[in-house]
């Protein structure tokens, strides 16, 4: 019998058999909890973003192990009437247990969510992935689950599945298994290690799985992101970045991942189309950057709402648009940074930037400190100048990119988190 090491070395191998969908507009939803190993695995090999579709089985009273039914988000249920005709269930039996389900789904939800919004799936194909099938109860819940959210397009895949149940599913609208068992009778028996999953291990995957491609429309284009979203994320730093950079960008990476490190989401954009760069005008069109992070700062706003505050990372001529776009009436902004910015490009709309602002400029970077100094005459907000002793423009000199991603992070830890002010702020923050 061919059998897997474990849930992980599952999801590769399922990984593998589904990278034709790669490159589509897929989202991966883990059954908690064995599907969600299998599950992250997948993701990863198709380069999509992974969620939950949170279900529970329905046992019978006396042999919960024995499913007759599932329920999921969204009040979707399935019953299995054969089981609850043999086992004898009565109504009000199945009224007690589908009780005692909602209140644990409930639960669940909380807990492996964390505030963490659900993945839109409207328009999009849901990948659903279990770590195996027994009765198909709870798979078939889930796909009713995704088609309630608006999935174009359902695929259920597992590492192993009875035969017979394979061509029995009508719900999802292709089904992908390893393996196509004859002889089933658990789908432990196909494991080497099937120990339980536990609800930590779930959180962290899903933690450990929060970015995601994003595509933002703004100005007539397609704006392309890179979106990261910590467990009940507060606050989400967009990162609009200079000339000869994009979102890919070793160093703007290097920053993201010390705001996360924080507590912080971060969004990673690129501002201009391949083919807008091309044209070095539009890298110094400042009112132009600036719209598109309006827009992508709106957009932010529509998906999760003003609970997640918004704070602005700019490099370059990155930091003029950013200044540039907090300038206007009613920005959301609650905290900007510049890394060897331009802030003199924002020119007269400095004045009206409300967002406390950390300049950070490198000691070398002589004639950008002195744009930057200038500057701070223009601004009326509260504004620090942070210089770091020996860097050049891009502070490619060792250990100077840490120090101003740890400056970064202790300024926006202070203005987008304010529930963590009564801990110390990092050395040399106001």
């Amino acid at each position: 019998m061919n059998k897997f090491r474990n849930r992980v070395d599952a999801g590769r191998r399922l990984g593998q058999q589904l990278l034709q969908f790669r490159g589509e507009d897929v989202i991966v939803l883990g059954l908690p909890r064995g599907g969600v190993p299998v599950a992250a695995e997948v993701a990863k090999a198709l380069n999509a973003p992974l969620d939950v579709i949170v279900v529970r089985k329905l046992g019978v009273p006396f042999r919960p192990e024995v499913a007759m039914g599932a329920i999921g988000e969204g009040n979707a249920r399935v019953l299995d009437k054969r089981v609850i005709s043999l086992a004898g269930i009565t109504e009000d039996a199945l009224r007690t247990v589908e009780r005692e389900a909602r209140a644990l789904l409930k639960s669940r939800v909380e807990r492996y969510r964390k505030g963490r919004p659900r993945l839109e799936l409207a328009g999009k194909t849901a990948l659903i992935v279990d770590d195996g099938m027994a009765t198909g109860s709870t798979a078939r819940v889930a796909c009713q689950v995704a088609r309630q959210l608006g999935a174009a397009r359902i695929i259920l895949a597992v590492p192993v599945a009875p035969a017979h149940l394979l061509d029995t599913l009508t719900e999802p609208d292709q089904v992908v298994s390893l393996i196509s068992a004859q002889d089933f009778h658990a789908v432990g028996q196909y494991y080497l290690d099937f120990s339980p999953t536990g609800d930590d291990e779930v959180v962290q995957l899903l933690d450990a799985s929060v970015d995601q491609e994003v595509q933002i429309p703004g100005d007539a284009v397609t704006l392309q992101g890179d979106l990261h979203l910590p467990g009940h994320c507060e606050a989400v730093v967009v990162f609009a970045h200079g000339s000869g950079s994009s979102r890919h960008s070793p160093r703007n990476r290097y920053v993201a991942s010390i705001l996360q490190g924080a507590g912080l989401g971060t969004l990673l954009l690129d501002l201009l189309t391949p083919a807008e760069e091309a044209d070095r005008g539009n890298v110094f069109d400042i009112p132009l950057l600036a719209r598109r992070l309006t827009a992508a700062t709106q957009w932010l706003g529509d998906q999760y709402g003003p609970a997640v505050r918004v704070g602005y990372f700019g490099a370059s001529t990155g930091a003029g648009a950013a200044l540039w776009a907090a300038a206007d009436a009613g920005s959301p902004v609650g905290a900007i940074v510049s890394r060897g910015g331009r802030p003199d490009l924002a020119g007269p709309r400095l004045a009206a930037v409300r967002a406390p602002t950390l300049l950070i400029v490198g000691g070398a970077d002589t004639q950008v400190l002195a744009l930057n100094r200038a500057a701070m005459n223009g601004m009326r907000a509260l504004t620090r100048l942070e210089v770091i002793p020996g860097a050049t423009h891009l502070f490619e000199e060792p250990g100077t990119l840490a120090q101003a991603a740890k400056l970064a992070a202790g300024w926006f830890t202070r203005y987008l988190l304010p529930a963590r002010n009564g801990g110390p702020l990092p050395e040399g923050l106001p």
